[in-house]
């Protein structure tokens, strides 16, 4: 039973991307299909970035603002309360996260899937000994809102 769960997740997540590729086109300057393999990818730290952290970009629609990622925060990384006016997507790849949205706190681990609804508020941490590596998709123009008082 636990095998066949396994497999139906892993067939879902797996839909699931191949449904965002169809959904938004192909990735910007790319004229077919997109296969990054992460270590593959070339990987930038921005000055804004949190100090140990990376991101590679996948895809951007330039009609839409859809924005994919393939990202590294180091362990014990907190993003502080915030939303985003996008609907976000994430797979983690590695580390173990701690995600809370409307109250209800869940822990995330490799294979993992979360969907975080637009404008709702999201606490995410690394709580692994080691980084955490995940892709993450936002359905339209990435925006940070920090929430009051944090």
């Amino acid at each position: 039973m636990k095998t066949g769960l396994g497999l139906a997740i892993s067939t879902l997540v797996v839909i699931s991307v191949g449904m965002l590729f169809a959904q938004s086109g192909p990735p910007s300057g790319v004229t077919g299909a997109a296969v990054i393999n992460s270590g593959e990818a070339k990987w930038q730290h921005d000055t804004s970035d949190p100090a140990g952290s990376e991101s590679s970009v996948l895809r951007e629609d330039a009609a839409t603002g859809a924005l994919e990622l393939f990202v590294r925060y180091p362990a014990g990384h907190v993003f502080p309360p915030h939303w985003h006016s996008a609907n976000e997507r994430i797979i983690l790849l590695e580390g173990r996260m701690s995600i809370q949205v409307g109250g209800t706190k869940k822990s995330l681990e490799p294979g993992g899937f979360a969907y975080l609804p637009a404008k709702e508020i999201q606490e995410l941490a690394c709580v692994s000994s080691t980084r955490c590596a995940f892709y993450v998709y936002w359905d339209s123009k990435l925006d940070f809102n920090k929430v009051s008082g944090n």
